[in-house]
């Protein structure tokens, strides 16, 4: 190889993968920004990114209707994405929305089991499977009223504080500590069973 042709060849970038440091929400700004211009490559970008999320949070407090609660949320998302200010604070902003609307599914089509009831729970006799044990979580997450699976979501799920969780769910801070209390009270009672 000669002096000349060394400008000639082209090294082409290795593509890294993304390190666990890297923040994916930070990471997601530059979409939202270009989302909110009317970019609709960014838009689908941002669907892909947000509806995982959305759906781990819908799934335990809407249970049944999580689908409806997944959609509603994500259309109250980008509807209100114009308005987002701070980029950097959509996984704030996603969670807040999501958990309200899977709420507010939940409500409208809600079978609650009164606590007492929990005695006709019958669980199989091995939990040591991980398709039963997930069955079982779910049964027993059925019968909880939708305010309490939704604290459980926030504090167990997403480790919020109960300052927090109470400024989402728009309640008192003592409302969230006594549906926590009684959320864990009614699981454990149930689980034991």
């Amino acid at each position: 190889m000669n002096p000349t042709d060394i400008g000639t060849l082209r090294r082409e970038p290795v593509p890294r993968p993304p390190s666990q440091e890297e923040d994916p929400w930070n990471a997601a700004a530059p979409l939202v920004r270009a989302a909110q211009s009317g970019d609709l490559m960014a838009l689908n970008d941002l669907l892909d990114l947000l509806t995982p999320y959305v759906s781990r949070l819908c799934r335990p407090i809407a249970l049944t209707d999580s689908a409806d609660a997944v959609q509603e949320s994500l259309i109250a998302v980008f509807q209100g994405l114009p308005r987002l200010k701070d980029p950097r604070a959509l996984y704030a902003w996603v969670r807040t929305i999501t958990v309200r609307e899977a709420v507010r599914i939940a409500r409208r089509t809600e079978h609650e089991t009164p606590v007492g009831e929990f005695a006709d729970l019958a669980f199989s006799g091995g939990r040591d499977s991980g398709p039963e044990i997930a069955a079982d979580v779910r049964d027993v997450l059925r019968r909880l009223p939708s305010e309490h699976r939704a604290v459980l979501v926030l504090r167990e799920l997403e480790g919020l504080d109960e300052s927090s969780a109470s400024r989402l769910l728009n309640v008192s801070r003592g409302t969230v500590k006594s549906r926590l209390h009684r959320a864990r009270h009614n699981f454990r009672k149930a689980w034991a069973r």
